[in-house]
């Protein structure tokens, strides 16, 4: 079945020479592997750079719901970055993100909110001329309410406890070690309420910015089936720490 959808590039990989196996997020389908052959030459209708990581893209693919790879029979890029690769952080944090994505939506399907979530804030970043210091932070907590595990934050109050496996603000300490003390479960009710917007008005120190990173890191772990350590967290936390 042909289907035209909006979709994002998590990653590609080459597939002998001429071929790229490229992991897509999609607004019809959820996530697709598709195989696309792509030319040497400038001639071809598909070139390399529209499979860079987090390309913005409109694709016609032929989905066979018994194939594991489906095939690409055109894309085209529909929102051109104008800041995102020439910037060093921001770029940092693309590559971070399309890590990050392509765990923690592996076994997505059809989620027209979860897509539009993704591509409004890709185009955001691109756009955004103030700090972007907070942004991959408030993006993946946020990302975690169209996932299924947004914490309830209207519960908190000032010395809870964050139970990380239950997802919530506690008075009492859990009888488990996944758990947030009252000083860091501060820092995440305070994260959770920042948005784009407002983010740039909330001041961390390295240390607070690594701290929050690697406790949504293992959140997301305990969460999502089989999310590993991300190779790219080590070049995230030295930029933007």
């Amino acid at each position: 079945m042909l289907t035209k959808t909006k979709a994002i590039v998590i990653r590609h990989l080459k597939y002998g020479e001429r071929k790229l196996i490229v992991e897509l997020l999609t607004e019809e389908e959820g996530r697709v592997s598709v195989v696309t052959s792509v030319p040497k030459t400038q001639v071809g209708r598909l070139k390399a750079q529209y499979f860079q990581p987090l390309t913005l893209l409109e694709v016609e693919l032929d989905v066979r719901q018994r194939e594991g790879l489906q095939r690409l029979r055109d894309a085209r890029i529909v929102h051109p970055y104008s800041s995102i690769p020439f910037d060093a952080r921001k770029l940092s944090i693309a590559l971070f993100l399309s890590e990050f994505l392509y765990y923690s939506t592996r076994d997505e399907q059809h989620n027209p909110s979860l897509f539009s979530y993704v591509e409004s804030s890709l185009m955001w970043l691109d756009g955004c001329q103030t700090a972007v210091a907070n942004f991959h932070l408030v993006f993946m907590m946020r990302l975690s309410r169209f996932i299924g595990f947004f914490p309830f934050i209207e519960d908190y109050q000032e010395g809870d406890v964050f139970d990380l496996r239950a997802a919530s603000f506690s008075k009492r300490i859990p009888m488990h070690t996944d758990y947030l003390g009252a000083e860091d479960a501060a820092r995440i009710n305070t994260l959770m309420r920042m948005n784009y917007e407002s983010m740039h008005l909330f001041r961390m120190s390295h240390d607070d910015r690594n701290r929050i990173i690697d406790v949504i890191v293992h959140y997301y772990r305990l969460h999502v089936p089989n999310f590993p350590e991300l190779q790219s967290l080590a070049v995230v936390r030295d930029l933007w720490g």
